[in-house]
């Protein structure tokens, strides 16, 4: 079974985007046919300066591979790298219903939070559809608020297959109902965009920062509290043991606890858990010429498929015009 996914190069890495996608990504890899890559064209919508775009692309390519990610178990690219995206992309908007775009919600949430109005916000659908049909993908994990976007892919698969024949893998969705929504800083979902997120690869001083910050109630020390209801327990969850959590509870409940032992303690074990990631990913961002080969040849083998598709595509709706 193939299995597509992407991540935006939209900044900085955190425990967030590492316990809901990457390190689920990285399992897939030991039992199935995985292709990721760098969803950069997408990163566009948000980051207009050519500069921080770039630097971005390389961070999220050296630490995704940092990270776990292997390239000879795996397919792994830049999605720019392999533009025959950009054509099918083309193709499959001049089958694309405006009203299936139009119904979509996440331009109008995007808009509403003031990013900016353009073809490229609203189309992203299309884009996404592409990226899923030209590597001819099973399944694609998603997360809920992903979910309509893969319907209009599958939309998509199913009328170009009805109009010029079968050509397209139907793609399913794979969305983890189990996957809890990791909280940030203020107890919201950890976000870039809301400025609440624990980062992976920042130095130890800005991760104290971050940990410090974490939102608590005000409940007096000797009173007991509830650990279920706490988003630094949330947190502190992700890097303990079954054994640990149900012991760090007990202390909750039992009344005693300061806050601040609980976010020290997991100010270290952050900072442990990702430090051989970490020298890993400044190895490769210094070895530009390592982390170029290491895309170049994962792009290479995602075109093998892409232009086995594209080929496909050009004969069925008559851009390859010749006989």
């Amino acid at each position: 079974m193939r299995v597509l996914s992407g991540i935006q190069p939209s900044g900085a890495f955190h425990i967030g985007n590492y316990f809901a996608m990457i390190k689920k990504m990285i399992e897939y890899q030991e039992n199935q046919e995985l292709f990721a890559f760098i969803a950069n064209l997408h990163a566009m919508t948000s980051l207009p300066e050519g500069s921080v775009l770039g630097a971005n692309t390389r961070e999220a390519a050296a630490g995704f591979l940092a990270l776990g990610l292997d390239p000879d178990k795996s397919v792994f690219w830049v999605q720019s790298d392999v533009l025959e995206v950009t054509e099918l992309t083309w193709v499959l908007s001049n089958l694309t219903p405006m009203g299936l775009l139009e119904r979509c919600h996440s331009y109008k949430d995007k808009v509403a939070k003031g990013i900016g109005a353009n073809h490229g916000l609203f189309a992203y659908p299309v884009l996404m559809a592409a990226d899923i049909l030209l590597y001819q993908s099973d399944r694609v994990p998603v997360g809920k608020d992903q979910k309509q976007h893969l319907e209009v892919a599958r939309d998509i698969a199913i009328k170009f297959n009805n109009d010029f024949g079968e050509t397209f893998v139907v793609p399913e969705a794979e969305i983890d109902e189990d996957v809890a929504i990791i909280p940030g800083t203020d107890g919201q979902k950890m976000s870039k965009s809301y400025g609440n997120t624990i980062d992976i690869f920042c130095d130890k001083k800005t991760l104290k920062k971050q940990v410090m910050g974490i939102v608590t109630d005000s409940t007096p020390v000797e009173d007991p509290k509830d650990p279920d209801k706490c988003n630094l327990f949330a947190v502190a969850a992700l890097f303990l043991s079954e054994d640990e959590k149900a012991d760090l509870a007990n202390r909750y409940r039992e009344g005693g606890l300061m806050y601040g032992e609980v976010k020290k303690d997991l100010l270290e074990r952050v900072w442990n858990f990702f430090a051989p990631f970490r020298e890993e990913r400044d190895a490769l961002l210094e070895d530009q010429d390592r982390l170029r080969a290491i895309l170049k040849k994962g792009a290479d083998k995602a075109r093998d498929v892409a232009d086995k598709t594209i080929g496909e595509v050009r004969s069925r709706t008559g851009l390859r015009y010749w006989v």
